[in-house]
């Protein structure tokens, strides 16, 4: 399956194996892997394969119908993993690092985020740590799922980017958002796997990748991990998610931004674009201002944002505090749901 879209015409493809490819075969629409390998490591550099040795049991295999993908352990009888994976079904098979395999139920889905919610036969899954905060562009991750039925494969790369997002097309029509991004080389089949930092944690769940045919070389995302803890906890208590939206892309605050450009903030969450229908344009925020409050809660970070965002409800009007050319301003917007 693939979306035939970024910027102008880039098709970009789910990272999910269709059920007739197999090793040794090509993904969706005849292409192949995502992207080369990264360059062979220096002999001085470290390797990761004491690591890769622990955390190989937090990562699934998922079989359907209609093809494979990969998942993580999100507690000991529940996996994640993308809701194109799993589709409308209701039942898929697990494989597991040891071999084992058993039946696995889908509990929910949320289309807007592209997550969902197994529970499996087994009970005793070891659960892996999520990282609650972002990780930094330049970061080294290890992307682990299934490419093409190559089950606990293990691809290494850094973080190219933050707060990416995918536009929708007729199939999809939601734009994904926030997303990492990632030059670790993303296959079809790595969909629901996991992108680990070199402690082992978890920082995303692979989504897809732009393949070479597009003209891109290692363009390859995944949904941040606090996104997937959020999302995934709503699932399991009410089947169903609500996705608080202020319609603002936000970056991270570096001294050398604050050097450079001359933002007269020491912390806080830099406003990189607005949606000029969204709530934060409504409410009177710019680009370039930094966020240093929402909610009650004060901003050090995009982390902030994002967690004093979840606590907020659709509907609800909330204080928004911004640094603007070294003056605090007090705004307040209205909180909207981000809708399929």
């Amino acid at each position: 399956m693939a979306l035939n879209r970024m910027a102008a015409a880039v098709a970009l493809v789910v990272a999910t194996a269709a059920c007739t490819t197999g090793p040794g075969g090509t993904g969706p629409g005849g292409t192949t892997s995502s992207s080369t390998s990264a360059p062979a490591a220096a002999a001085a550099e470290p390797s990761y394969a004491d690591l890769v040795e622990r955390v190989a049991p937090h990562v699934v295999t998922i079989r359907t119908d209609g093809g494979l993908g990969s998942g993580v352990v999100f507690r000991s009888d529940v996996v994640v993993t993308n809701q194109h994976v799993v589709g409308g079904r209701k039942g898929v098979m697990v494989e597991y690092a040891d071999g084992e395999r058993s039946s696995g139920e889908v509990l929910a889905t949320d289309e807007i985020t592209d997550l969902a919610v197994v529970r499996t036969e087994r009970k005793d899954l070891p659960v892996p740590e999520y990282r609650e905060d972002l990780p930094r562009p330049g970061d080294v991750v290890l992307a682990i799922g299934s490419p093409l039925g190559f089950e606990n494969t293990v691809t290494a790369g850094i973080v190219s980017g933050l707060h990416r997002e995918i536009p929708g097309t007729t199939e999809r029509t939601q734009a994904l958002v926030d997303l990492i991004q990632t030059d670790a080389p993303i296959s079809p089949g790595n969909s629901g796997g996991a992108l680990l930092d070199t402690a082992g944690r978890v920082v995303g769940i692979n989504e897809a990748y732009i393949p070479p045919a597009a003209g891109a070389v290692s363009l390859g995302f995944a949904i941040p991990s606090s996104t997937a803890v959020d999302v995934a906890g709503q699932l399991l208590d009410d089947g169903t998610a609500t996705h608080p939206y202020l319609g603002v892309s936000l970056g991270r605050l570096t001294e050398g931004i604050r050097e450079r450009l001359g933002v007269e903030a020491d912390q806080g969450a830099l406003v990189l674009r607005l949606d000029e229908n969204g709530p934060a344009a409504g409410a009177g925020v710019r680009p370039g201002d930094v966020i240093v409050g929402l909610a009650g809660q004060d901003v050090r970070g995009v982390e902030d944002v994002l967690g004093a965002l979840r606590g907020t409800e659709p509907g609800q009007r909330i204080g928004l505090v911004v640094v603007r050319d070294g003056q605090r301003q007090e705004l307040e917007v209205e909180v909207a749901a981000r809708g399929r």
